[in-house]
């Protein structure tokens, strides 16, 4: 089984975010990023795949040389190799078309994305890339089995859950459920240094036009003061709560 696993490069949650040019761009400045965590499930399913059932795995990121240490840690983690497509990912048709473009020439039989990025949190990807490559596509997905050319997943659905069988090829927008957090796995020494002898292919990428820009960012506004009411006060602390909370 051929599998690709979709990278995003995203800051971490931990990191302070600016922005510069009067709040239209992203200031990158200081900030660590990492493999997106929905990605990072899937890839840790993938690898599952691979040493239960040999499946070879790549990963794949549309970006600037700077998402190749994330690339490389993916690797580290145990992907056999990377692919990077040389283009800035501006908008979510951008990078699915550039995704497609990989998928087509590859010959994936299973494709695992995060159902969204934590940057944008667009959710938009991998819908578009099942539609661009006419593959079998099921989002919201929480557990995958493969058995031959048909795979068994489970998705989340208003209300509970729903788990479906579907044909090889399939592309899913995976989540925590496909494996738990306390079973991503953090590269080891030999994984690291196996990682710098592993292909890292760049790849220039298709003509595409972005279908949307950014034109404002704006933080949230600040939390408010915070009043610090005795225990014993039940009095002072309903009296807040009625007339300047205004909640009872």
């Amino acid at each position: 089984m051929n599998i690709l696993v979709c990278i995003s490069h995203v800051p971490d949650t931990t990191s302070k975010i600016n922005f510069t040019d009067n709040d239209s761009k992203f200031d990158a400045n200081g900030v660590q990023f990492v493999i997106n965590p929905n990605d990072e499930f899937g890839l840790t399913r993938a690898m599952w795949f691979k040493e239960k059932q040999g499946a070879k795995v790549t990963v794949v990121n549309v970006g600037g040389s700077e998402t190749e240490p994330t690339l490389r840690k993916a690797l580290a983690i145990g992907a056999d190799a990377a692919i990077r497509v040389n283009t800035k990912a501006t908008d979510g048709f951008k990078v699915a078309k550039q995704l497609a473009k990989v998928i087509t020439d590859g010959s994936f039989d299973l494709v695992i994305a995060g159902r969204e990025s934590i940057d944008y949190n667009g959710g938009m990807v991998p819908g578009m890339v099942a539609g661009l490559t006419n593959a079998n596509f099921v989002n919201n997905c929480i557990a995958l089995e493969v058995d031959g050319n048909t795979a068994s997943a489970t998705r989340e659905i208003d209300g509970g859950k729903e788990t479906i069988s579907v044909g090889l090829p399939l592309i899913i927008g995976g989540q925590k459920g496909l494996v738990e957090e306390s079973e991503l796995r953090i590269p080891n020494m030999r994984g690291i240094m196996m990682a710098r002898q592993k292909p890292l292919t760049v790849v220039e990428p298709d003509e595409t036009n972005s279908k949307t820009a950014s034109i404002k960012f704006e933080k949230p506004a600040p939390k408010g003061a915070v009043k610090l009411v005795p225990e014993d006060n039940l009095d002072e602390l309903i009296n807040l709560l009625h007339n300047e909370a205004k909640v009872i």
